[in-house]
């Protein structure tokens, strides 16, 4: 006999991703389409990186459309998720992946602008989106909805990231709250708390330095940074039938931090 395959209800459920043109994003993207999911690839401003994500689905026998939205623009937040429905017809599985550190600079230095930008961002974004997701798995009973934390969530943050881990902190009340409401609907809510992955993202962050990084590096129990898949498997594995009896969990995958 063989094994069932666990990620089989997979195949046909439409998925949107947030951020998907990045390192995280892009790995969870071609993962749900290798098995069988119809994926939307969101992105703000790299869409030549998009077009690469979609080439990659696409050529393996994947279904995949790109859709451009800048989270920072109020109409973007409400209307993304509706864009996507007038693709497919619908919305299974709402993955919010988008997220960015303005400036990494000493609290004493953030200004309004970027306070406020970091918020939109990672945390606006995500509520506004489930919200609009929400109606649409509510009618159809049927949702899973996952969003993805941070790890330093545990420890404060820096005083030069505190700012950007306080927005993620918000997104895992936000996980609870919208998993509470969804229970009785069958839209299931959960978080990824995801530790030091190997991206290019650090690389984008004002006052970046490498030392630093290798350094982090050192605080990891496994001594060795996560890789986007360790993420994207993680979400595969909530939204298939695996996580059918989880909800309002912040699941940790961060190398035992």
């Amino acid at each position: 006999m063989e094994p069932k395959n666990l990620f089989a209800g997979i195949k046909g459920k439409r998925v949107l991703i947030t951020g998907a043109s990045g390192g995280i994003g892009s790995e969870i993207a071609k993962l749900f389409a290798e098995y069988g999911a119809k994926v939307g690839i969101h992105y703000n401003s790299n869409r030549e990186a998009a077009l690469k994500v979609k080439e990659d689905i696409v050529n393996t026998g994947g279904e995949a459309e790109i859709i451009k939205g800048d989270l920072l623009d109020h109409n973007v937040r409400l209307n993304l998720v509706d864009e996507f429905v007038k693709i497919y017809g619908g919305i299974d599985i709402l993955i919010n992946g988008a997220g960015a550190v303005h400036k990494q600079v000493h609290f004493s230095e953030i200004d309004e602008e970027t306070w406020d930008k970091t918020f939109d961002l990672n945390l606006k974004s995500a509520f506004y989106l489930s919200g609009k997701a929400f109606e649409y798995m509510k009618k159809q009973k049927w949702g899973r909805i996952i969003n993805l934390t941070y790890i330093n969530v545990k420890f404060g943050g820096s005083a030069k990231s505190m700012h950007y881990v306080t927005t993620k902190a918000g997104l895992d009340n936000i996980t609870i709250g919208f998993a509470r409401e969804g229970a009785q609907h069958n839209i299931l809510v959960n978080g990824i708390r995801c530790g030091v992955i190997d991206t290019d993202m650090h690389k984008k962050i004002k006052g970046y330095k490498a030392e630093d990084f290798v350094k982090r590096q050192e605080f990891i129990p496994l001594k060795k940074l996560g890789k986007p898949i360790d993420i994207a498997r993680t979400a595969l594995f909530l939204a298939s039938e695996c996580g059918d009896f989880i909800t309002k969990e912040i699941i940790t995958v961060a190398g035992g931090e």
